[in-house]
């Protein structure tokens, strides 16, 4: 099964980059030229590796969080919402609370979690107490975060001196410290995604919460508190969404809550989780990947005339082809399987 999905992703990526190449010949520029750009500006220097490692980490951190509730059967759409919480929470505390150095980062960190699993668990309420769908409310609460900290940022916190709609500058001993010009926040993701990896498959509750997401009558039947669980699963995909929003603020580069730091990284986890198949370290593979796209873009657009929104279209073919190649190749398998099991019966 590892070896499909190794050969899956490997055909995907080609397929794309074909595909790709194709419609760089249309537009009368060379795919080698586009292609070498990309990877020079990606991966081709440790200066771009390193802004590379940089920019993935809320892409791992807001994959994970959408993984981890597909994976148990929960659909948590609110990761644009729970980022842009877990943002302006860390950098409005940043601005006014007076903690050590290390102390205050940590704190900071912890708070703009809490903040992304606080606005979770309003679906979870919302689920609790009127049966309501959590597809329906994690997405509508993406919309309400968005006017909500916009406002907030732009009258009551705004900085005077800034040239858009933001808040005030964190307090510098907040800045998230490199190591070798990766920051921080890159090793907190990969500590998360060892930490959502140890949940899912050492702990009880983790194994009730996998049930959950193979069939949630079979769980309720075995005995899983469904209801629990699904709390739970909600309350730490939030807090994945809104530690990624705090980190943007402590270990990025801009330090405040400003209009459009959201980016599309809630809806870029989801696209991520769905090219893993929910898999933990699927996630942080294809993470990494769409890092390497999403910096080597701005080079690849410097050096030739390919817009950078080019890699949007290439992670579009990829995303297609893996979801449409998924189930052929794995009924192919079990065919081949089958076949062979059969063949031995009749010897």
């Amino acid at each position: 099964m590892k070896l499909i999905v190794m050969f899956q992703t490997i055909l995907a990526v080609i397929f794309a980059f074909f595909v790709g190449g194709v419609f760089i010949l249309l537009h009368h520029s060379s795919p080698m030229q586009v292609y070498k750009a990309l990877y020079d500006y990606g991966l081709g220097s440790w200066f771009s590796l390193s802004n590379t490692l940089n920019a993935s980490f809320p892409l791992i951190l807001t994959g994970l969080s959408a993984s981890v509730a597909f994976m148990c059967g929960v659909v948590n759409l609110g990761q644009h919402g729970q980022f842009l919480w877990g943002a302006l929470v860390c950098a409005l505390c940043g601005v006014y609370l007076k903690l050590p150095g290390w102390l205050g980062v940590t704190f900071l960190a912890l708070l703009g979690g809490l903040a992304g699993s606080a606005w979770a668990g309003l679906a979870a309420f919302f689920k609790k107490r009127y049966r309501m769908d959590e597809f329906i409310s994690t997405l509508m609460l993406n919309f309400l975060a968005e006017y909500s900290t916009l406002y907030l940022a732009t009258y009551p916190f705004l900085d005077p001196k800034a040239y858009v709609p933001s808040t005030k500058l964190i307090r510098r001993e907040y800045f998230m410290t490199s190591v070798l010009d990766v920051s921080l926040a890159f090793f907190v993701a990969l500590f998360m995604v060892l930490l959502c990896w140890f949940f899912i498959w050492k702990t009880w509750r983790g194994y009730e919460s996998r049930m959950m997401g193979y069939n949630k009558l079979f769980a309720t039947v075995g005995g899983c508190d469904v209801e629990v669980n699904t709390t739970l699963i909600l309350l730490i995909s939030g807090f994945l969404s809104g530690l990624a929003g705090a980190l943007i603020i402590l270990g990025g580069t801009q330090h405040r809550f400003m209009k459009g730091i959201g980016a599309n990284f809630g809806w870029d986890g989801v696209m991520i989780a769905i090219m893993a198949n929910n898999q933990i370290f699927q996630t942080l593979f294809y993470a990494l990947f769409m890092g390497f796209l999403k910096n080597g873009a701005v080079g690849m657009e410097f050096e030739t005339s390919v817009p950078s929104e080019f890699v949007l279209f290439l992670q579009a073919v990829i995303v297609l082809t893996l979801v449409g190649t998924r189930s052929g190749l794995v009924n192919l398998a079990d065919w081949l399987k089958t076949k062979k099991e059969l063949r031995k019966l009749v010897r």
